[in-house]
């Protein structure tokens, strides 16, 4: 009779165990850390559809999008340090509350403009250089099927789809990736952007393929972002899935595990 008193103590104990385990995980990941899973295209060739990665909430310190509101009751943005030109970083949807992945380009007061491609800021290019040709097969992606968009028009099923690549330099000399499809659409040529006073502007790297802040929030773009929808930087890649799952780990790909996000 002990020994079945003594087992059942066991297995309670066991159970709370997982119990904790499971407890300081779901805090951890709710004060710390997000899971998040590249669904598009808008930031190729840094992200590829089906990476997943986890976004560093503390980066910047707690906004009412990062923390809890029952631990966090308080308005705009506790900031632990600012937001840096270049991050890589997930936010909330000013407007319809989904959750966005773009880089930082414009900081409060800076001026933005694209011109034939070319991105300025505060009347200064950021400069780029030819970096080769980024490819992928025409075909299905990730869970939404998404197909993927090629410089010089269309191609057909499992054909090669190019974008040129270009290595481009902000003014803070950080260096990273973008794609061109084409010089002459609607992103391409823009007025001027004045980032409001505790705003910000970003782009995805992927130029021609990105609903950002250079389309108004009344037509399904960004528009600027307040400080206080930031969620956290994303800082690298821990696995990602080239299949219609990330649990399908036999498309998972070899090159992209514990990858940096630059």
């Amino acid at each position: 009779m002990a020994s079945g008193t003594k087992s059942d103590g066991g297995i309670v104990e066991t159970i709370k165990t997982v119990v904790y385990a499971l407890l300081i995980a779901g805090v951890f990941r709710t004060l710390f850390f997000q899971p998040f899973w590249i669904p598009s295209e808008s930031m190729k060739d840094t992200l590829l559809i089906g990476d997943f990665l986890f976004v560093n909430k503390m980066a910047y310190g707690y906004s009412r999008y990062s923390c809890p509101f029952a631990m966090c009751p308080f308005e705009g943005r506790i900031l632990a340090s600012d937001p840096v030109r270049g991050d890589v970083i997930v936010f909330r949807h000013p407007v319809n509350g989904s959750d966005m992945i773009k880089r930082l380009i414009g900081l409060p007061g800076d001026k933005i403009q694209m011109k034939d491609g070319l991105l300025y800021i505060n009347g200064v290019v950021a400069p780029q250089e030819p970096a080769g040709v980024f490819e992928e097969v025409n075909e299905p992606q990730g869970p939404m099927r998404n197909r993927p968009r090629c410089e010089g028009g269309a191609v057909g099923e499992g054909a090669i789809c190019k974008r040129s690549r270009y290595v481009e330099t902000l003014p803070e000399g950080r260096k990273h990736h973008v794609l061109n499809i084409d010089d002459s659409g609607y992103g391409d040529n823009t007025d001027v952007f004045t980032v409001p006073e505790g705003h910000y502007f970003f782009m995805g790297d992927n130029r021609d393929n990105s609903q950002d802040s250079r389309y108004p929030q009344a037509g399904g773009g960004v528009g600027f972002v307040p400080a206080e929808y930031l969620i956290g930087r994303a800082d690298r890649i821990m696995f990602s899935s080239a299949g219609t799952s990330m649990l399908y780990f036999w498309t998972w790909r070899a090159d992209r595990y514990f990858k940096a996000v630059e």
